[in-house]
């Protein structure tokens, strides 16, 4: 197993994200970034090794503090021992589920526009808010779902008076899904990055 795919490793990274809510996204993927090379060009294999890397590296409280020292920035404060509070966007899974909105609103939408419409403001009200990823992801995310109800409204203006086959109901289903499950992709691709 490479040291960087040990579950330790993954832990201590994950505390080190959680930590750093107030440092800017470029900054926080360039601390995990150096984080994860400093622990691949280790020759730790085994969980001895890799605790013993982990440890040099510090807490991963001591870690944000002074990422977010050298920032300017303030840490939130300390929870003392025991488990973070989990604030609505905390956690992969979380993120997970902000990231899949769009796509499943880009579902509803052929079924039931206002669940549809609902599920996607959610979605996007929950990403913006999320510190998780940059402004760059967030803004193709939201191009990517909001384009699913403008292009249905546009084929059915376009399409209003020809009718509906099966070869443009086929397009629109594609689309309906295949945009907003790209936005996802690029969320879900720049969570693990």
């Amino acid at each position: 197993m490479n040291a960087i795919d040990h579950p330790l490793v993954a832990a201590y990274l994950d505390s080190v994200a959680r930590e750093t809510p107030g440092l800017p996204a470029e900054r926080r993927a360039e601390l995990l970034a150096d984080l994860r090379e400093h622990i691949e060009v280790s020759d730790a294999r085994d969980d001895a090794g890799i605790r013993a890397v982990l440890a040099e590296l510090g807490d991963p409280r001591t870690v944000a503090a002074s990422a977010l020292a050298e920032e300017g920035t303030t840490s939130p404060a300390p929870v003392a021992d025991g488990p973070r509070p989990a604030g609505p966007l905390a956690g992969r899974q979380a993120a997970r589920i902000v990231a899949a909105l769009p796509t499943l609103g880009g579902l509803l939408l052929l079924g039931s526009p206002y669940a549809g419409a609902a599920v996607l403001a959610v979605g996007l009200a929950l990403l913006w808010k999320s510190p998780l990823w940059d402004a760059r992801h967030k803004r193709i995310a939201t191009a990517t779902s909001v384009a699913v109800p403008v292009l249905l409204l546009l084929g059915g203006l376009f399409l209003a008076g020809g009718g509906i086959g099966p070869v443009e109901l086929l397009l629109i289903g594609a689309f309906s899904v295949g945009l907003p499950a790209a936005g996802a992709l690029v969320l879900m691709r720049a969570l693990r990055a």
